[in-house]
């Protein structure tokens, strides 16, 4: 009897210290969340962090909501692309709308010869803030050995551009498609987790310097990219999704970037793999039918 007592003594102690370790965690959790969600680094973003804003894929989707996010907190915006003439009204908009300066640069970002042109349209200005967004992806799931000849970015270009920012922020647009594997979406799947450890990476290595760098994960958003016209609670518009991103730089060097998104993150992260992949599996078959389908019939 007296050996049993100092066992149920040590796990009553046991499962306080479990009980007071799991209500930290959650109250932690909650506290992060109104922090990041609620409250958010809204004042912390704009030309304190340095005059310019420079944004890769800026004429469309993600990269032009963030180029008109920065560019109404105060910041002057680059905006590079592919075509000139989408850049050139892009341009117009928001130097109308928001009333600061723009400059264009047009580059073909599948190219390897792009990089002196950019280097010597970015020389002598003050970037505080470059968003890294160019990317393609693929017309429709298929197979890797089926998959047809890619006009894929190079991944240099994440590597050059990087360069060109001493202070101020950096933010990385990858994928929710680079947290867990995507099969038959096997290219964009890969090349977007690599965008998240090299932000990582980068992010350890460089924020007691004064370079912010996040790794931006979002799921689906409406875009012309994803295909996806009718915007949903958890597929935002462009917009919708930014000013909900904008809130976590300096907060979180790893984000969703869309609560919604938070949350789906955490279901599939929970999950079995076996599970996970199961279903992604069969639902990107199923697009894959129903794009070849649709082919065949026209």
């Amino acid at each position: 009897m007296e050996s049993a007592l100092p066992a149920a003594g040590f796990l009553y102690w046991v499962g306080a210290g479990t009980v007071a370790y799991l209500a930290l965690r959650i109250s932690y959790s909650l506290f992060t969340a109104l922090r990041v969600w609620g409250v958010g680094n809204e004042a912390g973003v704009g030309p304190g962090l340095g005059e310019w804003a420079v944004v890769t894929g800026g004429t469309d989707g993600i990269g032009k909501s963030y180029a008109e996010e920065l560019a109404k907190r105060g910041m002057k915006v680059v905006l590079i692309s592919r075509s000139q003439d989408k850049l050139d009204q892009v341009s117009s908009e928001i130097k109308e709308k928001f009333k600061v300066e723009t400059r264009t640069i047009a580059v073909d970002f599948t190219l390897e010869d792009i990089y002196d042109k950019i280097k010597t349209g970015l020389a002598g200005l003050e970037i505080g803030i470059l968003v890294n967004n160019v990317g393609m992806s693929y017309e429709y799931p298929e197979y890797f050995l089926d998959v047809p000849d890619l006009d894929n970015v190079s991944l240099s270009l994440y590597i050059m551009v990087t360069k060109r920012i001493s202070k101020g922020a950096i933010l990385n647009i990858s994928s929710g498609s680079g947290m867990f594997p995507v099969p038959l979406l096997t290219i964009y799947s890969a090349t977007k987790t690599f965008v998240d450890f090299f932000s990582q990476c980068l992010h350890e290595e460089y924020r007691s310097k004064g370079i912010f760098v996040q790794s931006v994960l979002p799921y689906f958003v409406a875009t012309k990219l994803a295909k996806i016209r009718k915007p949903t609670l958890d597929k935002p518009t462009p917009e919708t999704f930014v000013k909900s991103a904008i809130k976590t730089v300096g907060l979180q060097s790893r984000t969703n970037g869309y609560l919604i998104h938070v949350l789906m993150g955490w279901i599939i992260s929970n999950l079995p793999s076996w599970i996970y992949l199961k279903i992604v599996m069969n639902m990107n078959k199923a697009t894959r039918a129903h794009y070849l389908k649709k082919i065949k019939k026209n």
